[in-house]
C-alpha cells in the first residue's frame, strides 16, 4: 500500500529532480510534486511524495526529516488528509 509525505521547507532553487534524486535513495517512489504558485510557477516552498511501501516511506522520514538540502533543513513526515472544513 502507498503511503503519501508532506516535505516542507523546501527551498526555492530545489527542483522536483533534486527530490526526486534525493527521495528515490529511500525507496520506490510513486509519484513527487513541489506545489507552486499558479501566477508565478514559483515553488510554494513544500510539496508531497508518495511511496509505494509503508517501510520505505518510514525510512524516508527517518533518514530525510531534517536533511539539508540547498541550504534549508528539510520537514518530512506523514500527509495529512485535506480539510473539508474550508469555505
Amino acid at each position: 500500500m502507498s503511503k503519501k509525505l508532506f516535505v516542507g521547507n523546501i527551498a526555492w532553487s530545489a527542483s522536483e529532480d533534486d527530490l526526486r534524486n534525493l527521495f528515490t535513495q529511500q525507496g520506490e517512489v510513486e509519484d513527487l510534486v513541489i506545489l507552486k504558485d499558479k501566477f508565478t510557477n514559483r515553488s510554494k516552498g513544500f510539496g508531497f511524495v508518495t511511496f509505494t511501501s509503508d517501510e520505505d516511506a518510514a525510512t524516508a522520514i527517518s533518514e530525510l526529516n531534517g536533511y539539508n538540502l540547498n541550504g534549508r533543513d528539510l520537514v518530512v513526515n506523514e500527509a495529512k488528509p485535506p480539510r473539508r472544513d474550508r469555505y
